[in-house]
């Protein structure tokens, strides 16, 4: 059973303080009091599967070589520290603050940081940091937008040589839409994978969210990616009455565009950065209503009973499943939960964090099958997926199977990054996703971009 009381920051002058889960029929929500600046209600949880059955016990796989020493306590002391719970599955490393946009929901704020673009020195010593502190894990390069710098390609074939098998850039899909020749070019360099900002299927919902226009833009990204077989996952920022009505479309989109979009990775917005005020309960999207809108929006193909808590992170920051991706169009799950318990015995987080280092570096990158050519992908495509492949002839339906769950198998996810008003430092601690800061130090992503009322960050420069 989880314990209704944790620790979380003040949103006005970044103190650690006490906080509780409150109980209100199925909506939860994270009450706390600063002694200096008040009382703080916001909503982390509303319906089913309820909060007290969505668990995943771990025991803690704190690092082997810690950077800094908790003194000050957790977010402080950030480095990791010894009291870090999880291992490193992702590292970020921001190689610029410029962009190409400007976003009314940013994580980096990009519009105030404008500092020079880090030199190849920084970033090679940015790699040795995360070799030596966080191991041999994913890499996702970020920023700012990262296809702003030419010498991008170079930078990937830099993290490949000191030895990241699996990077990822995090990328609007902008340059990759024009310059069909770049693309090429981070494909040689060892680029395995494109996290695709994708927050629907109209152009309405790109000029609210983004300030352009700019499917066909995402839609011409992704074929430019097929074309060199790198994988693509769609990453929807998800915010109340702008664009919730598309997830279903979302996921349809991904399925006909299998199998170069390999994931998608849902992201309830967060109000970091550039949202100062104090953030209404109507503006924010939880986990279980994510799960419920996939539902009814794929007509029940996907059900909330086919998600399951995240072996590697705290349970209360995502869900996920795999699906297969039929013949005739239509997606099954790939394993069907036996049922959650919060009771279950807790099982090592370190082993949670290899399974989830592994398994997205062989998901979210193209599936390469020897001997086999992929016809390639155009926007609005109608063929079935199982056309896109030239089949063998002589399959046996085991091996057409094994191909086909191969080939065309989709992950559906979430993740629920925390701001100040919701952060629960229990989850803090938890974190597998790191954010590289300039001093080499590994932040726990939220830690990293958690920013007060007032704006004043936590830890970005």
């Amino acid at each position: 059973m989880r314990k209704n009381k944790t620790t979380s920051l003040c949103p006005v002058c970044l103190k650690r303080i006490d906080a509780e889960y409150l109980f209100e029929d199925s909506t939860v929500f994270l009450l706390k009091t600063c002694h200096t600046h008040g009382t703080f209600k916001t909503v982390v949880w509303r319906g089913e599967p309820s909060f007290e059955s969505w668990d995943r016990p771990k025991t803690p796989a704190y690092p082997k070589t810690p950077r800094q020493t908790g003194k000050e306590g957790c977010p402080y002391d950030c480095g990791l520290c010894n009291r870090h719970r999880q291992k490193t599955c992702t590292a970020v490393i921001e190689i610029t603050s410029r962009c190409n946009l400007n976003c009314n929901t940013c994580f980096a704020d990009t519009e105030k940081h404008t500092a020079p673009d880090p030199t190849l020195a920084q970033i090679s010593s940015w790699f040795e940091s995360v070799k030596r502190y966080g191991g041999n894990c994913n890499i996702q390069l970020s920023g700012g937008e990262p296809t702003v710098r030419n010498d991008l390609p170079d930078i990937v074939d830099m993290g490949r040589k000191a030895g990241f098998e699996f990077i990822q850039i995090n990328t609007n899909g902008i340059r990759l839409a024009d310059d069909k020749n770049y693309v090429q070019l981070l494909k040689d360099a060892g680029l395995a994978s494109v996290f695709l900002q994708f927050d629907g299927i109209s152009d309405d919902v790109f000029l609210k969210i983004r300030g352009r226009k700019l499917l066909s833009k995402k839609l011409k990204a992704i074929e430019n990616c097929g074309k060199n077989n790198i994988g693509v996952v769609l990453v929807p920022t998800l915010i109340p009455d702008i664009n919730l009505g598309q997830i279903g479309d979302i996921i349809r989109t991904a399925k006909d565009h299998s199998p170069v979009v390999r994931a998608v990775h849902f992201q309830p917005v967060s109000y970091f950065g550039r949202y100062t005020d104090m953030v209404s309960d109507d503006r924010r999207i939880t986990l279980p209503e994510i799960m419920l809108h996939i539902e009814k929006q794929t007509g029940g193909q996907i059900k909330t009973n086919h998600f399951k808590p995240p072996g590697c992170e705290n349970a209360l920051c995502s869900f996920s499943a795999n699906f297969i991706i039929q013949t005739d169009g239509t997606i099954q799950p790939l394993h069907q939960n036996t049922g959650r318990s919060c009771c279950s015995a807790p099982s090592p987080a370190a082993e949670g964090a290899e399974k989830a280092k592994r398994y997205v570096a062989r998901q979210w990158a193209f599936p390469e099958i020897n001997g086999e050519k992929r016809v390639p992908v155009s926007p609005g495509m109608s063929t079935p997926p199982s056309a896109q492949i030239n089949s063998p002839n002589g399959l046996t339906a085991l091996d057409a199977f094994l191909r086909q769950t191969r080939l065309h198998t989709l992950s559906i996810s979430a993740m629920a990054f925390q701001d100040v008003w919701n952060i629960d430092l229990e989850r803090v601690r938890d974190c597998c996703i790191h954010t590289v800061a300039p001093d080499g130090r590994l932040v726990p992503f939220c830690a990293y971009n958690c920013t007060s009322a007032s704006g004043k960050a936590l830890h970005r420069i």
